[in-house]
Formats: structure tokens, sequence, C-alpha cells
């Protein structure tokens, strides 16, 4: 089917569905554990008058389960359903209802939405519906310009990836094509695997066709002819939702041969991973679509010159994907209008922790976390305080709450070892020990490494065995002095998870060295 008339179809289709009355169960890994897929069924059976839509979570996962009724142009979102006690009737009665959206409108009102803009309220597996709402239209445009067009767009944005290295995307997929060989390949890297981050996975659940769309322009760009999506193995709706978008991409004629009617071409297929940290470090990932161990390579040579098979590959992660198709829509200029002049554009940060507003949150690079947690967050939970937040996973650390005017921006945060990483911000409060944490963010890098560099896998579990001694009031100073040089130590490891595992070290020596020094013996 050729574009244009895809596109007046799939706005025919959308006229029609907007005139039934519809209710949208936000059904996401995040509500998954409270029952959601209870409600769905019971929605599904009883309310016969409504056109009953699955969808993936908006963010607001403090919210969940939730759903948004919709019915002669009035919307009335519900959350926090019970789905073992709530009867059907009572939520359609609901409808009319005044009631309190204040704690919403605070998690929203400052949010600069974009790649979350239709998660929550498009049907993922509707291609028609994205098709409307403009999606595949700048895979559409890109087709009709100059690979090098594309990358001019790109180059303005000044997109970097979101993924915890923040290289510049144009680039990456310029020195891809620069390669003269016959296969280049396109990899999306949605493993994830790390605790705190659920960024991909909404994305995925959520709006699967916009990363679809991103990788396919990404091919066009860099020259590749096949793309492959890595899935984390226990994102199993994550997978789901982009088989399935795969398909009615295909169907549709915006994936397979001669996309669109024009000489472009491009193969889509999605790999899991068994799970581990270290199969989302790239060249790891790349050894394991091959079958090999789950092991990082030496570089050079990096992916762009010699990766999948020893063929240019072009590595991004799912969220800066997921940017491309806006990127190349609305004009790199205008992404540069929000961020900071080093670091344009917004961010998903996963924020967590003890407050009383987790979820998804999309902001401009640059937010301070105090902005996170309370103008978003809403602070902490009732007769509590919060004396610290964890910030980009466990290679990096923490601030205390003097700190939270440090801006969020790529890749330093702090000079402590604090880095951005892919934007999880925990916030702890004075239930957990200070030393705690810092056991658990050490433990969880011992645990994870693949074992193959001796400064990783023999300085991990030694980190956390001298954190233990602390913990038991049986450290000694010099336990601290070998903590320094095992933090120094660790970054000549091949993979991101050794080179920055010493970063919870170094951080905790700089600004929680008096929780450290508790743990000495006295005697």
């Amino acid at each position: 089917m050729k574009w244009q008339k895809l596109l007046a179809y799939a706005k025919e289709q959308e006229t029609l569905l907007a005139k039934m009355p519809k209710i949208m169960v936000q059904v996401g890994h995040c509500s998954r554990g409270l029952g959601v897929e209870v409600l769905m069924e019971k929605l599904s059976h009883q309310a016969s008058s409504y056109r009953v839509v699955e969808v993936g979570c908006d963010g607001a996962c403090f919210n969940a389960p939730q759903i948004i009724i919709s019915k002669n142009g009035l919307d009335k979102r519900i959350g926090k359903i019970d789905p073992s006690k709530v009867t059907v009737s009572e939520l359609i009665d609901s409808l009319e209802e005044a009631s309190d959206h204040s704690e919403i409108d605070a998690f929203f009102r400052t949010q600069h939405r974009i790649v979350i803009e239709n998660c929550g309220f498009v049907d993922p597996g509707n291609i028609y519906q994205f098709i409307a709402r403009g999606g595949y239209s700048s895979l559409y445009n890109c087709l009709q310009m100059d690979p090098e067009e594309v990358l001019t767009v790109l180059e303005t944005s000044k997109l970097r990836g979101r993924g915890g290295a923040y290289f510049p995307v144009a680039l990456k997929w310029k020195s891809a094509r620069s390669f003269k060989r016959e296969q280049r390949y396109i990899v999306a890297n949605g493993e994830e695997g790390e605790p705190g981050i659920y960024k991909d996975r909404h994305l995925m659940e959520g709006d699967p066709h916009r990363i679809i769309e991103g990788m396919v322009i990404a091919g066009y760009v860099s020259g590749a002819a096949k793309g492959y999506i890595y899935i984390n193995a226990e994102a199993d709706i994550s997978k789901k939702r982009i088989d399935d978008a795969i398909a009615q991409a295909l169907e549709n004629g915006l994936l397979g041969s001669q996309i669109l009617g024009t000489d472009f071409s491009f193969d889509l297929e999605v790999r899991q991973g068994a799970g581990g940290y270290v199969c989302g470090e790239e060249t790891t990932l790349l050894n394991t679509i091959e079958g090999d161990r789950r092991v990082p390579r030496l570089r050079p040579p990096f992916p762009t010159e010699s990766g999948l098979w020893s063929r240019p590959t072009v590595i991004n992660n799912i969220e800066t994907l997921a940017f491309i198709p806006t990127i190349i829509a609305d004009g790199g200029e205008k992404f540069c209008q929000v961020g900071t002049n080093e670091s344009p554009g917004t961010k998903l940060f996963s924020l967590s922790g003890a407050i009383q507003r987790t979820g998804l949150v999309e902001m401009p690079l640059g937010t301070s976390v105090g902005q996170l947690i309370y103008d978003i967050g809403g602070g902490a939970l009732p007769d509590r305080s919060i004396v610290a937040a964890a910030v980009g996973g466990p290679s990096s650390g923490m601030l205390p709450t003097k700190l939270f005017d440090s801006q969020l921006v790529p890749p330093v945060v702090h000079s402590s070892g604090v880095v951005l990483g892919a934007g999880g911000v925990v916030a702890i409060d004075d239930r957990i020990p200070i030393l705690e944490v810092i056991r658990n963010l050490a433990m969880y890098n011992a645990v994870e490494s693949c074992g193959k560099c001796t400064p990783c896998r023999e300085g991990t579990p030694r980190i956390v065995t001298l954190i233990d001694n602390l913990l038991n009031k049986k450290g000694k100073k010099a336990d601290l002095t070998e903590l320094k040089f095992l933090a120094d130590l660790l970054p000549v490891s091949l993979c991101g998870l050794g080179q920055m595992a010493g970063n919870v070290v170094t951080n905790s020596l700089e600004l929680f060295k008096s929780e450290l020094e508790a743990g000495l013996k006295t005697s």
C-alpha cells in the first residue's frame, strides 16, 4: 500500500473508532503485579457497550492499576483500582462524578513529553492509530531524502545516545556508513537489566511502532538492511507487543522488501537475552546474538567497524531510537530548544523509591534531582524524611539531600562518581542505613560480573567483603585505603560494568565518609 493511500485509510479508521465509547486499560509490567489483567478480563466481558482497549502505562505507575474512560468527548481517569473488588458498573457510573486529580496533575504538570506522549493513550496493537497520529510519516519523508540530508538534521539536533554512554548518534551512524561493506546491521538495545530502570520496557509496551520507525530510519541512513531488537527475557509484554508491531509493519509495507514502493528494504528480528546486567554492554550483547558467551569484546575495533559477524553495526538504545521520528518531523533546531546547550533534548527518568509518586518521567536534561523527587515525586512518605538519592544505577553512587540541586546532565552529575547512566533515580529515606545501600550497590556489581577481567572478577567481591567488615563494626582504617585502591584499579576492565563498579566506592568516600568510618573498630 503506497503512503498516501495508507495514511488516508489510517485516518478513516481513527475517525470511526473515535466515535465509539472506549475504556483504555493501562496494562504494563508495573500494573501486572497489582492485578490489572483481572481488571482487563472483567471489562472485556462486562463492559459490552464500550470498546475495551489494552494500552501501555502512561508513566504514572503510582496510580496503577488505572483506566481512562472516553465517552461523548469526555475523558475520565480512574486509578488505584482494586481489581478484585471493583465492579464494572461502579467504574462506568463514576464517569460523571467529580474526582480529585491533584496527584496526577502534580505528576504531569511540569513534564515535557516527547517520546512517551503516546504511551497510555494509543493502542500499541493498532498500527493505523499510530499512523493517524503522525507515525511513520518521518520514515516516508526520510525515504524522499538523501541519507546525508537526514544526518544533517541529526547533527543539528545534537542527539546523544540515552543508554548511558551518550555518544553522538549522527557520528555513530556516519561511522558505520563510511565502511564500504555489503552488509551492515542495526541493533536496538532493550536489555535493560539493571535495577531501578524501566524506561525501555515502557516504550516497547506503550509505543512499539515508534521504535520500529526509528530503527528503519537508522537502517536507511547507515546503509543497513537488517536489524535486531534485543529484549530482556523477562520482558514478555514488551516482546509480545514488538512482535505484533513488526507483523503489522510488514503487512502494511513499512518493513521488508521495497518499503513504501522505494528501492530500500529492511528486515527486523527480535532476539531475547537470557538475562544479566552485563548483556546490556554492547559488545556482550553482540556475542549473545551470535550465540557466544556473555562476555565483552576487546575494543577497538568498535562495533561500527566490526560488530555483528564482523560487519559494521550501529547499536542504539531503545529510548534513543524513539527520539528519531520526532526529530525528523520537527527538525533538529526544535529539539535543541529544551535541555542545556551541551545536552539538548529530554530524557526519560525512572523515578522510584521512598516517595509518594513513582513512575516514568520525561524532563529536559538539566533538571535537578530535587525537581524530580519533590515536585514530581511528591517528596517523602508520611512521617519519613529523605536522606539521599541513588542516581544512575549500580555503576554510579548517591547524592545527599544537600546536593539535590545537582543537574541531571550526562555523563557526570557529580565529581564524586555519580553519573546519569540510563536515568534511574531512587529516593532513600531514613529507614535504611546508608551503609546498607552502599553494600547493595556493590553487591549487585559483584554478582553481575561476567568474570572475564581479573580486576572486576576479584575486585568487586573484595569490595563487598570490606564493606561487610564496616557493617559489622569490624572495619580497619586499612580497609578504607584498600577500598580506594580497588576503586582506582577497576577502570582497566574491558566493559562498563567493571570500569564503573568503583564509582560507588569513590562516591561513598567523598560524600558518605562518616557513614563508612562509623563502621571502624573502636578498640
